[in-house]
């Protein structure tokens, strides 16, 4: 497995793999917001790969405005992060994440926050589980880089 910092020609892999979990938009929608993200300095996308194939992703960007629990501006969010079923339980979300933390880190982050919504029971515990304390009970995380 290996994980590389996504550029412009993968926003339509990117898009393709957040339309299976950000089910309410289109995969043409999707691309356009991943292109404005890859060409902005807020904002990066890392994939995951496994043998050429591309099996996840993550996207992150820098917040400027409050972000629940944190005291620090600007915040590395971690917006996205989605791995292929077959590809799950193999440490390739917490890679993912990884690489974010580091992104954010070189963008003069100390804090990394995500978010999930309160029926997500899967994504809570995999907040959790790579370090994340909740922050509110409306989900927030955030952890200290």
């Amino acid at each position: 497995m290996k994980i590389l910092e996504a550029t412009q020609k993968d926003s339509h892999v990117l898009a393709q793999m957040a339309a299976k979990i950000w089910d309410n938009e289109n995969v043409d929608e999707l691309e356009e917001e991943f292109t404005e993200i890859l060409q902005s300095d807020e904002g990066t996308c890392f994939i995951a790969f496994v043998k050429e194939i591309p099996v996840g992703f993550a996207n992150v960007e820098l917040r400027h405005d409050y972000v629940e629990g944190t005291e620090s501006s600007p915040v590395g969010y971690l917006e996205g992060i989605f791995v292929e079923e077959n590809y799950r339980k193999q440490n390739i979300a917490r890679n993912l994440v990884k690489s974010c933390e580091d992104w954010a880190k070189k963008m003069g982050c100390s804090e990394f926050a995500s978010d999930c919504l309160l029926d997500n029971i899967q994504s809570l515990k995999f907040h959790l589980a790579i370090g994340f304390i909740e922050a509110n009970r409306i989900i927030c995380f955030k952890k200290d880089l």
